[in-house]
């Protein structure tokens, strides 16, 4: 388990990362999400050792970092987003330095290694030079460095960044069974991925948590209209003017002209109001014939930006406090030394 408590850091007046606090269970796979700048890898390198907190307290399997950070080390495999190798060496002779570095037992190293080779798929490249590798493939190096002595908690910092399609659907696999073993800590931008592999996510905005949840709670809280896919033919062009013949359509917008002559519309109503139904009852009567009418889901996505919008509007809110308040402070300093002057 690990758990997290006030956590700062700090560099000169600027704070990186203020007052985190979260709990992340023995098992669970989470992401960590937010944009560019918001305090993800700052955090995550924390939580590994890598750099030490302004403030706060760091607990990994009941081991406080700030006092024990050898045995928290050990416990936690690390795939950092630039992947830095030793490139003039073999997959297999990396592997058996990070083995070295991570104090595997000189009488386990070798089956830790096969072990390693087989789980993240280089037995083939295993003799090859790191530099003569695909990308994907020393993505796969970088990780199999962080899982080699098999730490109970692996954080991997945007693991699929510049993997084509393919790759990215090895790698979220190999993530989803890590799961099975490990405690997983993953940052992406791949929202969808997140989505997919992920049981609780954490999103961060300018070194703040603003939300921790399941994603899909999130992309239900989020929700903030009811959307509706809807596939049509229509040959007389009675669609413009459906919104006059069913009550709580707040606007409906053609998405595509498809080859076949059907026109896909999305059609938003509020978030309590379900058309379905009526869609159903009034478009034959218009002499319009459905081919396919779907929910339209929340997606992740969504609630991401709409989180992230949110709390900037409230930020901008507290500034704009904070300043009238300046201001009304000035203000009345300003008329208590004319007053006093009078006197």
């Amino acid at each position: 388990m690990i758990e997290v408590k006030d956590l700062t850091k700090k560099y000169g007046d600027f704070v990186a990362v203020q007052d985190l606090n979260f709990k992340i269970e023995d098992g669970e796979i989470v992401g960590f999400l937010g944009p560019n700048g918001a305090g993800k890898s700052t955090t995550m390198n924390m939580i590994t050792g890598y750099i030490e907190s302004t403030k706060g307290d760091i607990i990994v399997n009941g081991y406080d970092i700030s006092k024990k950070p050898k045995k928290v080390k050990r416990q936690i495999g690390y795939m950092p987003e630039s992947t830095p190798l030793y490139s003039d060496l073999t997959v297999k002779e990396f592997i058996r330095y990070m083995a070295e570095l991570k104090f595997v037992k000189r009488k386990d190293r070798k089956q830790e290694i096969e072990r390693i080779l087989e789980q993240t798929g280089l037995v083939d490249v295993q003799n090859k030079l790191i530099k003569n590798l695909s990308r994907g493939y020393k993505q796969r190096v970088s990780l199999a460095g962080a899982l080699i002595g098999n730490p109970e908690v692996i954080i991997l910092d945007e693991p699929t960044v510049g993997l084509d399609p393919k790759q990215i659907t090895e790698i979220r696999s190999l993530i989803k069974n890590l799961g099975k073993n490990h405690t997983v800590i993953l940052s992406s931008h791949i929202l969808s991925e997140v989505s997919q592999i992920c049981e609780k996510v954490i999103i961060i905005n300018k070194g703040k948590i603003i939300a921790i949840d399941t994603p899909e709670n999130l992309e239900n809280k989020t929700k903030g209209k009811n959307t509706i896919i809807l596939t049509v033919e229509d040959n007389n062009n009675n669609m413009k003017n459906i919104n006059e013949k069913i009550e709580g359509i707040q606007e409906i917008t053609l998405e595509k002209d498809n080859e076949d002559g059907t026109k896909q519309y999305k059609v938003i109503s509020d978030k309590d109001i379900d058309l379905r139904k009526k869609l159903f009852e009034v478009l034959p009567k218009e002499e319009i014939t459905i081919f396919e009418l779907k929910q339209g889901e929340a997606t992740l996505e969504d609630a991401f930006i709409k989180l992230i919008e949110d709390d900037k509007s409230q930020q901008e809110d507290e500034n704009k406090k904070k300043s009238k308040e300046k201001d009304e402070k000035k203000n009345k300093v300003k008329k208590d030394k004319q007053e006093g002057g009078k006197k």
